[in-house]
Parts: C-alpha cells; sequence; structure tokens
C-alpha cells in the first residue's frame, strides 16, 4: 500500500516537472518574440542594391516611399495589403535634394509633373 502511495507520488511529481517545464518553454518562446518586436529590425536593411531613400506616412499604416535600386528610384505606394509602383523617376533625386528639402515638398513636386 505504501509502495502504491509512494508510486503515484513519483507520477504527479513527473507530470508537475513537465508541465512546469512546459511553461518555461512557453514563456521564453513569448518574452523573445517581445523583444524582437521592440527590437525592430529593419526588412530591407542588409539587401544590396535596394535602399529605402525616403518615406511619408499618408495614413496609419499606409506610407509613399523612394526606393533606390541600383541607380535608379522609384516612387512607391505601400499599405498593409499591398505595394503599388506610383512612377519610375526619371531623374533621380541627389544628395544635396535630399538633404536640403523635405520629403513633403519633393512628393507635392512629383505628383505635379506626373499630373501635366
Amino acid at each position: 500500500m505504501a509502495w502504491a502511495i509512494e508510486e503515484s507520488r513519483a507520477a504527479q511529481l513527473d507530470w508537475a516537472t513537465t508541465f512546469g517545464s512546459l511553461i518555461m518553454v512557453v514563456a521564453v518562446i513569448l518574452v523573445l518574440a517581445w523583444l524582437l518586436k521592440r527590437m525592430r529590425l529593419p526588412a530591407m536593411s542588409h539587401q544590396k542594391g535596394l535602399n529605402i531613400v525616403r518615406q511619408i506616412a499618408v495614413g496609419t499604416k499606409e506610407r509613399i516611399v523612394i526606393v533606390q535600386a541600383g541607380e535608379e528610384q522609384f516612387l512607391v505606394g505601400v499599405t498593409s495589403q499591398s505595394i503599388q509602383l506610383i512612377s519610375k523617376l526619371e531623374k533621380p533625386l541627389s544628395q544635396e535634394e535630399l538633404e536640403t528639402s523635405p520629403f513633403a515638398n519633393q512628393l507635392t513636386q512629383l505628383l505635379k509633373k506626373n499630373a501635366k
């Protein structure tokens, strides 16, 4: 009888250890996921020849972005569901233009040129 009680306690201890270990692993995974989300690592930082030159938010999840691919630059609209090419820039923006005038002014000028 004492042997059966001792075996029952050992089985309960095994279940408790297994369940505790499972909870610990899930907690570690959740903490790591939270840390990665907080770090906000740029997705395109390691892409050779592809670079985001400028971007501006036009909504909660919508952006307009100038992307440089090699020597060419593209005006791109980005939403949570899609990425749309708005225009290929005929004359890529120089570093001086990017540093001196705000992106909103550049965007307005580009849209006026394309509307003509």
